[in-house]
């Protein structure tokens, strides 16, 4: 699928936000990625003895986030609450005041991959421990994966289309890109999207470790090295990022002057089931990169940098690196993965990485996949392993999804 449209009219980048174990707001988060900090160690808010997973990326703070109004922290999961405060965020970023609009020009497209899961745990252990009524009216809202795209759009009066896209990592871009797509429709002016993510619950990490892709790795320093010879796994992690995405006409007519950036192309593909027969064409994840780089009218030898999906496995990074090897040519294009420092976000990961492509393309400087991290010889990809200044127009964000999704999305920076 990709989002070729008819339309003349672009969509770009005005607000953006960030909420990770780096850090709370773009600022102290890209400083952080920037700087190379690792973010990564021990579960803090249960006990894991019991699980596999030894290192995760927290975010700092108490379990109901103190910025959020006690009356929506009472409805609402930790991964909405970070949806709120990081929509907060955006819409100031981009100096959007939602009253200023009529409600139907406002839409939300989210992303989500687990939903409210430390909420649904919560409410079924009252459940089964003290009866049914003492379970909260809010569960049947607050772990359904649309619950953040809802609050948003009640508590800014977004009537405009809204929806969720849920296909795990890939989900963060698959969301973007409905965005894209509404903007180029000119059903709206101005969409709220990206993703959020807290899946650092006792449930939700058992039901992670059936994957087979967590690292059980113990050092925080070596959990997570992705396209390294050590590749031993994933660290989950908490947070995300929410953008303003407008309608470019309407971002200048209200006076924007610079954007943040294009988002210029989008493709998604699906893997094929397992033990089908492949043929001899290419990868799904290299169709969804191709198709992303034709929608965005760009050449492989146009685009300045890759944010990887990184998936921390041998098996997948080698697949991810013989797709940019294919596309690119060997060392054909500096690759990062800045998500090793923090963890891997799952549908808040890939708008983290759109945040930080967008701050790369205005600072001109590539962030670090991590210190200690040194691809694999054998992969053929330029890793950067120290930030890197270079000048950069355009960036790839990869991003695939537990079962089989892979979604790609080009990003172009905006001259005054």
């Amino acid at each position: 699928m990709t989002d070729t449209t008819t339309s003349t009219r672009r969509a770009v980048v005005t607000g953006i936000s960030a909420i990770a174990p780096g850090g709370t707001g773009a600022d102290a988060f890209w400083r952080s990625v920037l700087e190379g900090r690792r973010s990564l160690g021990p579960v803090t808010r249960f006990d894991a003895d019991n699980f596999p997973v030894r290192v995760v990326g927290e975010v700092s703070g108490d379990e109901t986030l103190p910025d959020v109004d006690p009356k929506l922290a009472i409805q609402t999961d930790r991964w909405s609450q970070f949806a709120l405060l990081a929509g907060e965020e955006a819409l100031r970023d981009a100096a959007v005041r939602p009253e200023a609009f009529s409600p139907y020009e406002l839409g939300v497209i989210t992303a989500s991959s687990s939903g409210g899961n430390a909420f649904g745990q919560r409410e079924i252990q009252a459940l089964w421990s003290r009866g049914p009524r003492h379970v909260s009216p809010y569960q049947s809202i607050a772990w359904f994966y649309a619950a953040t795209t809802g609050q948003l759009s009640i508590r800014h009066g977004m009537k405009g289309p809204c929806g969720v896209a849920v296909t795990e990592q890939a989900g963060g871009l698959d969301a973007i890109a409905q965005a894209r797509r509404t903007l180029l429709q000119g059903d709206v002016k101005v969409v709220l999207t990206g993703g959020t993510e807290a899946p650092l619950s006792p449930y939700a990490l058992a039901c992670q470790t059936t994957s087979k892709r967590l690292s059980t790795g113990s050092d925080p320093k070596r959990a997570y090295l992705p396209f390294d010879a050590a590749a031993c796994g994933h660290v989950p992690g908490e947070g995300g990022a929410i953008l303003v995405l407008e309608a470019e006409d309407s971002a200048r007519e209200r006076g924007v002057e610079r954007p943040y950036g294009e988002i210029a192309g989008h493709a998604a593909t699906f893997d094929p089931a397992p033990g089908a027969a492949h043929g001899t064409g290419p990868t799904a994840l290299r169709r969804a990169v191709e198709l992303a780089l034709a929608d965005a009218c760009v050449r492989p030898e146009e685009v300045d940098v890759v944010f990887a999906d990184a998936a921390g496995t041998p098996e997948l990074d080698r697949a991810e690196a013989a797709c940019l090897v294919e596309v690119f040519g060997p060392r054909g294009v500096p690759v990062t993965a800045p998500k090793a420092q923090y963890g891997r976000l799952y549908a808040g990961g890939a708008p983290l990485d759109v945040v930080t492509a967008l701050l790369a393309l205005r600072e001109q400087v590539i962030p670090p996949t991590g210190a200690g991290i040194t691809a694999d010889a054998g992969l053929q990809i330029d890793l950067v392993s120290q930030a890197r200044e270079t000048p950069m127009r355009t960036a790839l964000v990869i991003a695939r999804g537990y079962g089989g999704f892979n979604s790609a999305l080009v990003i172009r920076g905006v001259t005054p």
